[in-house]
């Protein structure tokens, strides 16, 4: 498993019965969980000290329902591998999201490290980065601290902005980091056109999606299709591809095939894995979608 277990702001407090209990800081949220299908105790204290509480509607979608929560407030996480803490903005918005999902820090704690290794080792070697499907920056940012130029492309403008917030509070909003507006699939095109290459690749697709002039993305029908698309921007000798995925029917062993099937003429190693947060009360995992990643041989 891939253990997001590093967090001091930010805890699952406890999980049953279609729902999480979190602490985004100080704050404590209830969310609902589709995956959460066991029971627990909700009358304890943890379950009553709500400062959020997004109710699920029978019909689809739902309400928070806030209890002295501030409209935005900021965590942080510390990125072990190069020294550097990062800085998150955070708001409950539509469809119960706050802005980040902390199970990434799994994933950016893998390929931060990848890249400051490089860096110390090949101080002249520019390393390029390209995050696709990029939400509020969470990945972008942690690249970007460890010493890489990094691409960013989300379809929506809100969520580009977004990130570029979350560079700022980070202390990066002067780094070398590029951020588009854009469908991926057309980025990604465009500059296989231009020539343009990439030491690693990070894409965090969701399961269904609209580009910015409502182009339809489905997952399974177009993931393989677009790994190998994306795999040929990689230079001959990369350090990283990851794929992180929250459809259920992408499971480790699937990712695992389509990036080794897709990777194959590149020297490296392919792994897959659940990703998961660690529950407080129980000393359980709370499963959080699956990752697939490549690395290089040459850059271990």
């Amino acid at each position: 498993m891939y253990i997001a277990e590093n967090w001091k702001d930010y805890e699952v407090l406890d999980c049953g019965s279609g729902e999480k209990l979190e602490r985004w800081g100080k704050y404590i949220l209830r969310r609902p969980d589709p995956q959460v299908i066991w029971d627990c105790d909700k009358k304890s204290g943890d379950w009553k000290k709500l400062n959020g509480h997004y109710h699920r509607s029978k019909s689809g979608g739902g309400e928070w329902e806030f209890f002295n929560l501030p409209e935005e407030w900021s965590i942080h996480y510390d990125l072990k591998s190069c020294n550097k803490t990062l800085t998150f903005n955070l708001k409950p918005f539509s469809f119960k999201h706050t802005g980040l999902f902390p199970e990434q820090a799994a994933n950016w704690d893998w390929f931060s490290s990848i890249i400051y290794k490089e860096r110390i080792k090949n101080p002249d070697h520019e390393i390029k980065v390209l995050n696709l499907f990029a939400y509020t920056g969470g990945a972008t940012v942690a690249a970007a601290a460890a010493g890489a130029s990094v691409t960013h492309v989300d379809a929506s403008k809100g969520m580009v902005g977004w990130a570029k917030e979350n560079a700022a509070s980070s202390g990066l909003g002067d780094a070398p980091v590029r951020y588009f507006v854009d469908d991926c699939k057309k980025l990604v095109e465009r500059e296989i056109r231009r020539g343009n290459k990439y030491d690693g690749i990070i894409m965090d697709p969701p399961s269904y999606g609209r580009g910015p002039k409502g182009e339809m993305w489905k997952l399974e029908d177009s993931v393989f299709e677009f790994i190998t698309l994306t795999s040929s921007l990689l230079k001959e000798d990369p350090l990283f591809f990851l794929v992180n995925s929250y459809t259920t029917g992408l499971q480790p062993t699937v990712l695992h095939y389509m990036i080794s099937t897709a990777l194959k003429d590149f020297s490296g190693t392919v792994e897959a894995d659940e990703v998961v947060l660690p529950v407080t009360s129980t000393g359980l995992y709370l499963p959080c979608g699956c990752a697939g990643r490549f690395s290089s041989n040459q850059h271990k």
